[in-house]
């Protein structure tokens, strides 16, 4: 299978023939992005999406080279609430584990997921995310379709917060279950402090890394069905600035995997 670009709606998609290839490409577009925000400004603010399914693009990171990463904030898109920094599943500790321990970035601002308020550690995050917009965002879809932890049916694609406490839909957490994460479901905490669908989409690019067959179903809903908080990875085709980046396990069901 060659490399396959298709465009559904004003969103780029770009089909790999494997995860480690598709990694590869979103990361060498990472690090264009970031090397660019350091050109025009000194430095480089960035929001990194966790799960199995960025593995692939922190590879291609590891292995890319030219970028001067104590230039860059690095921000996160979710942590679960109840659960400190130290926990396994945590998202700031699997964020330093799996990347940001190789690259020591200039900074590392976490969410808080138990913090003495909920609500004002949400304020004060998305006080920081104003404070340095977004150069570059890269995503996943879940298999439920969501973005970041806005699930259907609770996310907003006019949401007014940028930083919120979310319930999790169960399709959510049987996820971090099957990906390891969790023993059980009752083990996954059911709600989340995630960004908001208007606060990705604030970032100046998007990169959605979506690898795995697992994902497939995701894939098909998020590209052919309706633009429909439904499906909030659907949202990406309304924007100019993202790019899709699939491998052929994830886009096996659509019918542009053997065009």
């Amino acid at each position: 299978m060659t490399t396959i670009y298709q465009r559904i709606d004003q969103l780029p998609v770009e089909i790999y023939p494997t995860n480690a290839a598709l990694g590869l490409a979103a990361a060498l577009a990472a690090v264009a992005t970031i090397q660019a925000a350091i050109h025009d400004k000194g430095h480089a603010n960035v929001i990194l999406a966790t799960g199995n399914s960025q593995l692939s693009l922190f590879a291609g990171l590891s292995a890319a080279s030219g970028v001067d990463w104590s230039r860059v904030r690095v921000f996160h898109m979710d942590e679960y609430v109840g659960i400190t920094d130290q926990h396994p599943a945590s998202f700031p500790r699997f964020l330093r584990e799996k990347i940001l321990g190789r690259f020591n970035p200039g900074a590392f601002y976490a969410i808080d997921g138990v913090a003495p308020s909920l609500e004002q550690e949400c304020a004060r995050y998305a006080e920081l995310l104003r404070q340095h917009p977004a150069d570059l965002c890269c995503l996943g879809y879940g298999e439920n379709g969501h973005i970041a932890f806005n699930d259907p049916p609770f996310a907003e694609f006019n949401d007014p917060l940028w930083v919120k406490v979310v319930r999790l839909a169960e399709a959510s957490r049987r996820q971090q279950v099957g990906e390891g994460h969790f023993p059980t479901l009752a083990d996954v905490p059911a709600h989340a402090i995630t960004l908001t669908i208007p606060a990705l989409l604030a970032a100046k690019r998007l990169l959605c890394i979506v690898p795995e067959r697992r994902k497939a179903a995701a894939v098909k809903m998020a590209l052919t069905g309706p633009i429909s908080e439904d499906c909030p990875g659907s949202i990406l085709r309304t924007v100019p600035h993202a790019t899709l980046y699939l491998d052929a396990d994830s886009a096996s069901l659509l019918p542009l995997a053997s065009a």
